[in-house]
């Protein structure tokens, strides 16, 4: 895939209307308050940039999956309010995506102020990547900007059918995510450690075969890693376990050793005899669960393995947590990892998703080289699949 794409510091903004796509996907809580705004505050430098060249601001973002039309609770005037707070001038909100009052507001936006659009998914046709509906937002502007990362492995009429009829760049954010992201796949510091979390080996499959053929070491760990362990002939109790996988886990281990990547499993495990919270932590070696016990987290010696590699790596990719880190008895797996990955000198990647929130969470996303903004889109990079929206973007 080529990476290698035209940002907006190689456009010319000046006296330009600009749509820039943002992933404004927050999460609200019951009473419609955002509980986290790292989305917004990450889209920041790409419209205090384009602002400062003299464009005039459209932007545009999905919110949830609303089902028809619009919704109250999946509107973006949450979002209008937070970003003229962050941005500290006012915001105007289009109360339609592209209808009437969005064309009005937009034909009359000047150099320096900023637009944002109603929910994109309030539109039929948007995740269709319907054409007339893609015609529509490029005839609000005169240049189109991506700065949605996470939405990049879909292809939707707001992330590439409107690069059919405007010239479209990457924003900042979507520059150093391939920046940072392609340099450890295509010109990595070794060794490269890729680790494997999360409950589903089949989720990781693209990432794991991909990754096979570039990385020194691969961790597995999460719910995943009971699949392998039963694929082994070892006993896992009520543990999660994909049966359609052993074959594959199998398969795995032998092309890893053929091919002379170190695959590490976990040695230990800590269980409970039910899903929950308060459910006592019991410690077991790997493979010698009881069959009324369930793994919820890796165990001590499993970290201290774990953290070693990670110490040693010269880059270290991650996606999925360890263990059921929402509750605190079993988040110490997820939490040695997130530590040995704060406090090594290697370059660090967090994949999005689960892991990102449980980085951000335990207070490690400082001291990451980078936390991506992509879970879903994060998985699909490193399995090598194109992503449609970065494919869409001018080549450099």
């Amino acid at each position: 895939m080529n990476y290698k794409k035209k940002t907006i510091l190689d456009a010319d903004l000046k006296g330009k209307k600009v749509l820039v796509r943002c992933d404004f996907n927050v999460p609200t809580d019951a009473d419609g308050v955002i509980t986290d705004d790292s989305r917004i505050v990450k889209t920041l430098p790409t419209i205090r940039y384009l602002l400062e060249q003299g464009a005039a601001v459209i932007l545009c973002s999905h919110k949830g999956r609303p089902k028809n039309g619009y919704e109250e609770k999946y509107s973006l005037k949450v979002v209008q309010q937070r970003l003229s707070q962050l941005l500290g001038i006012p915001v105007d909100l289009a109360s339609d995506v592209v209808g009437p009052e969005a064309q009005a507001k937009a034909a009359a936006l000047q150099p320096g102020q900023v637009l944002l659009l109603e929910n994109v998914r309030f539109v039929s046709g948007e995740t269709k990547n319907n054409m007339e509906l893609a015609e529509k937002y490029a005839a609000l502007a005169e240049v189109f900007v991506n700065d949605a990362f996470g939405s990049c492995h879909r292809a939707h009429s707001s992330t590439v059918g409107v690069t059919s009829f405007l010239p479209a760049y990457s924003g900042l954010l979507v520059k150093k995510e391939l920046d940072v992201m392609g340099k450890a796949i295509s010109d990595p510091n070794r060794p490269l450690v890729l680790i494997m979390g999360g409950s589903k080996v089949s989720d990781k499959i693209g990432v794991i075969d991909h990754m096979l053929t570039l990385a020194d070491h691969i961790i597995i760990g999460g719910g995943m890693s009971y699949t392998f362990t039963k694929a082994k002939g070892g006993s896992i109790g009520t543990s999660l376990c994909e049966e359609e996988q052993l074959d594959y886990c199998l398969k795995l281990l032998k092309k890893a050793e053929e091919m002379g990547v170190k695959i590490h499993l976990p040695v230990d495990c800590v269980c409970a005899d039910h899903f929950a919270a308060d459910a006592e932590p019991v410690i077991f070696d790997e493979g010698q669960i009881p069959e009324n016990m369930m793994g919820l987290d890796i165990g001590p010696k499993t970290r201290e393995n774990y953290a070693e590699v990670i110490k040693n790596a010269g880059t270290v990719i991650w996606n999925g947590p360890m263990g059921v880190f929402e509750f605190p008895a079993f988040a110490a797996g997820t939490e040695a990892v997130a530590k040995a990955m704060a406090e090594s000198n290697a370059v660090t990647i967090v994949g999005g998703g689960d892991s990102a929130a449980a980085v951000e969470q335990m207070g490690y996303s400082g001291s990451i080289t980078h936390v991506s903004t992509g879970g879903g889109a994060s998985l699909e990079f490193f399995s090598g699949a194109e992503l449609p929206g970065v494919a869409a973007l001018l080549d450099a």
